[in-house]
């Protein structure tokens, strides 16, 4: 049975947020609130929690993750990129956008893209998120909560908690929460390349 955690949206509660956390370091499943939309994550290693995650998604081992970062000193030990890539994305964060890059040795081999050796980051402009992945001290391995045969996203904190009671442990809910996924940007050329249009205006991409 999932703990179900309501936090405030602009000043969520300490306690709340260490809970999730507890769950997290205890290699447990979490939903939580992102400025795109609720995301399933688990801890970085936590090979069952991605397992989980493919399987309430109904996913192949193909999927790819991405690692919800607190800031951007963060998200750059797990990613390579030059100069101006550097400026660009530094531009956009925090914000409704993920970024596709090169990975460095920090991200563990079944995060990478096999052939590619990429992965996806991004820093959520959403004050329950910094707050998680800032308790956290490292970033969440995140998918879109996006169940199977349906189009959108999950939206109210309340109906999650009753459709996945039994597969994830917490449900960390906020009033204040995206409802469409973000926007994707390839940078593993050197170049964007607007792989899906989403809620982060793709305009300074092009």
């Amino acid at each position: 049975m999932a703990r179900y955690l309501d936090v405030h949206p602009r000043n969520p509660q300490p306690r709340a947020i260490a809970q999730a956390v507890r769950a997290l370091r205890s290699d447990g499943v979490v939903v939580y609130p992102t400025d795109s939309c609720f995301a399933l994550g688990c801890v970085l290693g936590n090979k069952q929690g991605m397992d989980r995650i493919r399987s309430i998604r109904r996913l192949d081992q193909r999927h790819h993750f991405t690692l919800v970062c607190q800031d951007f000193a963060q998200l750059a030990k797990f990613v390579h990129m030059d100069n101006t890539v550097f400026r660009a994305i530094k531009a956009a964060v925090p914000g409704s956008y993920t970024f596709i890059l090169p990975a460095t040795k920090e991200v563990p081999r079944q995060l990478a893209h096999p052939k590619k050796k990429t992965v996806g980051v991004r820093i959520p402009d959403h004050v329950v998120t910094q707050a998680l992945v800032a308790e956290l001290g490292e970033p969440i391995v995140s998918s879109t909560l996006l169940l199977p045969g349906e189009e959108d996203p999950m939206t109210q904190g309340w109906e999650i908690k009753e459709r996945l009671d039994s597969v994830v442990d917490v449900v960390l809910d906020s009033e204040d929460c995206g409802v469409e996924p973000t926007t994707v940007v390839d940078f593993s050329e050197g170049v964007p390349e607007i792989v899906r249009e989403g809620s982060g205006d793709v305009e300074r991409f092009r």
